[in-house]
């Protein structure tokens, strides 16, 4: 069995075919009007920055679905120092313009979001070791299967993957089922409707979430509560339920993401990893004697 971990979201042919459409929707003119696409050549990616490295797996499968044969790639998951190759590949030279780009754009940017959530993860752990990083879906539309990619890499976990795989009741929701102290009352519908699920409640108040706790809710989800206040929660609803998941949502960061942690929360929900600049590789093409 391979040392190697594998990161894998599920990224059909299809989909790699459509990133190389999206920047060669016909063909690569320039090469094409030098004459140089058949010339023999090497392309090799290096890193400008310690990164954790993502990506390299689609970067291959961009290499194969062109002709290219990969003579080198470090896993996703490696973490690289400046200067250091991570990824090389022999053919033609048309191939091998034609996946520059698109190769160190899915690179840089989805090494950024694993160097982010990485960071993260560690101030966390750092922190409190129970406490683990899951992100939103305020990831970039279309971004998916890569961002997702990226925060396993890093070491976290997605929040939710979708509005199909959880229950989380928001106000938004709670305000078309009448007054909040009524809301216990749908709790058992819940779990009757959905009797394999978890029902989790983003709440406003401590009180909310103590009436929550009581009527038995499995979590209950703070948004942009202090590390202060919440740590004072915490406490509490452990008190009546030291099996209730609590989680930490809205506003987190490098800054205050251990702070959090030390509070006690089960998990912190954050969307800082997405938002950030990619990650700064250095590639070069040249001739193959």
């Amino acid at each position: 069995m391979s040392a190697e971990t594998t990161y894998s979201t599920f990224i059909t042919e299809d989909a790699i075919d459509r990133l190389i459409k999206e920047d060669v929707p016909y063909l690569d003119l320039t090469t094409w009007a030098l004459g140089i696409g058949s010339a023999p050549g090497r392309i090799e990616f290096f890193t400008r920055e310690k990164t954790v490295l993502c990506g390299t797996e689609e970067a291959g499968r961009i290499f194969a679905r062109l002709g290219l044969t990969t003579t080198f790639r470090l896993p996703s998951g490696s973490v690289v120092d400046p200067g250091q190759l991570l990824l090389a590949a022999e053919g033609p030279a048309d191939a091998l313009h034609i996946a520059w780009k698109v190769s160190l754009n899915i690179l840089e940017y989805t090494s950024g979001i694993a160097t982010r959530t990485r960071k993260l993860v560690d101030l966390a752990r750092q922190a409190n070791p129970r406490t683990v990083i899951v992100t939103t879906r305020k990831g970039f539309p279309g971004t998916k299967e890569l961002s997702i990619k990226a925060v396993l890499v890093g070491g976290a976990l997605p929040h939710r993957l979708g509005l199909s795989e959880t229950i989380l009741v928001f106000e938004q929701h709670r305000a078309f089922l009448g007054a909040v102290a009524d809301f216990p009352a749908h709790i058992q519908r819940l779990k009757t409707k959905a009797c394999e699920k978890k029902v989790l409640v983003e709440v406003d108040s401590l009180e909310q979430a103590i009436a929550l706790a009581s009527a038995g809710v499995d979590g209950v989800q703070f948004d942009k509560t202090t590390p202060d206040e919440t740590k004072r929660y915490v406490s509490a609803l452990r008190a009546i339920n030291p099996h209730l998941v609590i989680i930490s949502a809205g506003g987190v960061n490098e800054s205050n993401v251990a702070a959090y942690a030390a509070s006690g929360v089960d998990a912190i929900a954050t969307s800082a990893v997405y938002f950030g600049k990619p990650a700064d590789f250095r590639v070069t093409i040249a001739p193959r004697q």
